[in-house]
């Protein structure tokens, strides 16, 4: 009889190998035949943890989301004022991203294909953390320590340069002839776009 350690550990192996999957080859690309060959299991076997591929993305993509905003969570338990702030998050995210490609090209494909199939609206899931922000920016403003500008759409511009680095890592290689995830490449970039949202804040 399985035990309730096993059946997490069996559980959270699945979640793993689908999350990989899933980045690479895309919800339709992606069959339950594939996650349980990755895992070593058979298909009845993966259906005890999971009753359907879609409620298997369904957790895949809740983890990855909840995954991120635990990490934006901890960058901002600390200072909370200013560029400090900034950094903070700045720096979390280049971190996470780096850490998690398979994040990213799960993040980019829904993006991309989603809307709101499969029962995933990313959209609404990342909306909680991007009205935060928004709210954080507008506080600076009002306080005087950032310049007035239109929080939604700095942000959305912050955001494009950011993830968008990391989802067109591959094309960005052969553009610069260097490996955009290398220390040196992710370092360059993350000091462009602090002092891009140094440009558009100071006062």
């Amino acid at each position: 009889m399985a035990t309730a350690e096993s059946s997490l550990s069996t559980r959270e192996t699945i979640l793993s190998a689908a999350t990989v999957l899933f980045a690479e080859q895309g919800y339709e690309g992606t069959s339950l035949n594939d996650i349980a060959d990755a895992v070593g299991i058979r298909r009845p076997s993966l259906l005890h943890h999971f009753v359907s591929k879609t409620a298997l993305y369904q957790e895949v993509f809740a983890r990855a989301v909840a995954d991120f905003a635990l990490r934006v969570d901890e960058a901002v338990d600390g200072p909370h004022e200013g560029w400090r702030m900034v950094d903070h998050v700045l720096e979390a995210s280049f971190e996470f991203f780096v850490a998690n490609p398979e994040f990213v090209r799960l993040i980019g494909r829904e993006a991309i294909e989603g809307g709101a199939s499969h029962g995933i609206d990313l959209g609404l899931s990342m909306r909680p953390i991007f009205l935060r922000a928004c709210q954080f920016m507008d506080a600076e403003m009002e306080a005087g320590r950032f310049r007035r500008q239109d929080p939604a759409q700095l942000l959305l511009t912050g955001f494009a340069a950011i993830f968008g680095y990391f989802r067109d890592a591959a094309f960005l290689g052969a553009l610069l002839d260097e490996d955009p995830l290398g220390d040196k490449a992710v370092g360059h970039r993350l000091d462009h776009v602090r002092d891009f949202f140094r440009a558009a804040l100071t006062p």
